[in-house]
């Protein structure tokens, strides 16, 4: 457990001369708490401030930067006359004094080339540049490092350099990002100019509640209008940055290359560690340890909660308690996807047989299953409405149902709108956009997701699934208990689509190969 420490007020980076201004130990009683042991003497913070290698090291462009103004420009130009706010968020008590590790918002991400845990409490400002409207103008504004000789530098947990290691200079970022860069404490007025007349402003919505209600007062106190149509304005934002990146440029597809090779190393991993699952009482735990080991190994963190459903756990379609045990002949359902630092997120499944071996009814529903996916993956290339995708995997997982006598009727009855009855065993959808969010462009509108065509650049999931409960009693008892999901992670070309996760094996004969070089 890290210690815990009283947040100050930062000084500027360029410090005063002179003791730098702190609360005392009695202002921070006052505040409430009464753990504090900070050191307050002058001596202390005269011998505190000095003696440190201010060297600032060498700050390279990120490759990102060569990508981020043509995502701006689309956006100026789906928003005209408008200056846009982007905050990066905030960080979220975990309990008491502790928080989540940072994680920024995706918008903020994309435009401004920053990932990882960078930066808190910062926010990105786009607007149309004044002399070309169809271009933008980028300015970003942060917390820069402040003096050793600041009660920052030692006594903020949050800020503090000895607290969460070097902060960067305004200048640093500059050069990382290709964005100008400012003091955090200068965005009001920032905001606040030539709004109005010339500018509207809006802020992307959920994401940093100080942030918006700051947008909200300069746009009151300069005659914009508010509530309905100020919501309408940060909708439409949060609409068109998700439908900007149902195209993946170079850059992102290069990102998703490198999450997917992560998260193939980490599922290698899993196999390995099986026979450990087996014999502990909470093998579901070993499993997605060993994969999230490898996704903090190797990148950023894991996408989303990894799923290491056992036996009839694989039922719940998002069981992310992970408490159960791992039984030889049982399946283990793994869903899980390595974020990398730019934060773009794998998202695979494989149905592994814990002994390696499937039965014969578990193979049965695998290939079901895998039937099912490249059904999908046969209608998938350009020109494909996106929901054509779930449309054949659909016709496949109604027919081997009917097959199995599972179905009260018929596939073709079941198949029609007023219908739907094989969709017990399967209620979720075939496919989702994939990229820096696991549901990747969720606040686009229909017509550009579900019904959109597919075009070159989109990046999304194939994965069917069937789901038989271990408690549903309208199905044989051999298949109670028995969920099977097989997921992929597919690119559109020029002439079709891409697996990209393909070097992960997907037919059971691979599957069981496979696990018995593994192990």
């Amino acid at each position: 457990m890290s210690p815990s420490a009283p947040s100050a007020p930062a000084a500027s980076t360029s410090a005063p001369s002179g003791r730098p201004d702190g609360p005392s130990p009695e202002e921070l009683a006052s505040r409430g708490d009464t753990r504090s042991q900070r050191p307050t003497s002058d001596a202390f913070r005269s011998f505190i401030a000095a003696g440190w290698d201010d060297a600032v090291p060498a700050a390279e462009r990120r490759a990102v930067a060569d990508f981020t103004p043509a995502r701006r420009d689309a956006l100026v130009r789906a928003l005209p006359r408008t200056r846009i706010v982007l905050p990066a968020g905030v960080l979220k008590t975990r309990s008491n004094d502790t928080d989540y590790p940072f994680r920024p918002d995706t918008a903020f991400a994309y435009y401004g080339g920053l990932g990882t845990d960078e930066e808190p409490d910062s926010v990105l400002v786009v607007e149309p540049d004044a002399e070309d409207p169809q271009q933008a103008t980028a300015t970003y504004f942060f917390k820069p490092r402040a003096g050793f000789d600041s009660t920052e530098f030692y006594a903020d947990s949050t800020y503090g350099e000895l607290w969460v290691g070097r902060r960067p200079t305004l200048a640093e970022v500059e050069a990382r990002l290709g964005i100008a860069c400012r003091h955090i404490d200068e965005l009001r007025d920032a905001l606040a100019k030539d709004v109005g007349a010339q500018l509207s402003l809006t802020v992307m919505p959920g994401v940093d509640p100080s942030i918006e209600a700051m947008v909200s007062e300069i746009r009151e106190q300069n005659g914009l209008p508010g509530g309905d149509d100020a919501v309408a304005e940060a909708d439409r934002l949060a609409e068109a940055a998700s439908e900007q990146r149902l195209v993946k440029d170079e850059h992102e597809v290069a990102q998703m290359r490198e999450a997917v090779a992560a998260t193939i190393r980490g599922f290698e991993d899993v196999v390995r560690r099986l026979p450990d699952a087996v014999a502990h009482a909470r093998g579901e735990r070993v499993i997605e340890g060993a994969f999230n080991a490898v996704a903090r190994a190797e990148g950023n963190a894991v996408g989303y909660e990894t799923i290491a459903a056992s036996g009839a756990h694989a039922g719940t379609l998002h069981w992310i308690r992970n408490d159960g045990p791992v039984r030889e002949g049982d399946l283990v359902l793994v869903d899980a996807g390595v974020e990398v630092d730019s934060l773009y997120t794998a998202d695979i499944t494989r149905t592994l047989p814990v002994s390696g071996t499937f039965s014969p009814r578990q193979r049965e529903v695998y290939e079901a299953v895998l039937e099912a996916a490249d059904a999908a993956f046969a209608v998938a290339r350009p020109g494909t409405r996106f929901r054509e995708l779930h449309a054949a995997a659909m016709q496949v997982i109604a027919r081997h149902l009917e097959q199995w006598g599972l179905l009260p009727g018929t596939a073709e009855e079941s198949l029609a709108e007023s219908g739907q009855k094989h969709r017990r065993w399967m209620v979720h959808g075939t496919s989702h956009h994939l990229g820096m969010d696991v549901h990747d462009c969720a606040k686009a509108r229909r017509e550009m997701y579900l019904d959109a065509e597919l075009v070159p650049g989109m990046v999304f999931t194939i994965e069917p699934g069937l789901y038989f409960q271990a408690t549903d009693l309208l199905i044989p008892e051999d298949f109670r208990g028995i969920g099977v999901r097989i997921e992929d992670d597919v690119l559109v070309t020029e002439s079709g689509v891409e697996n990209l996760s393909a070097a992960l094996p997907r037919t059971a004969d691979e599957v069981e190969a496979w696990m018995a070089s593994l192990r």
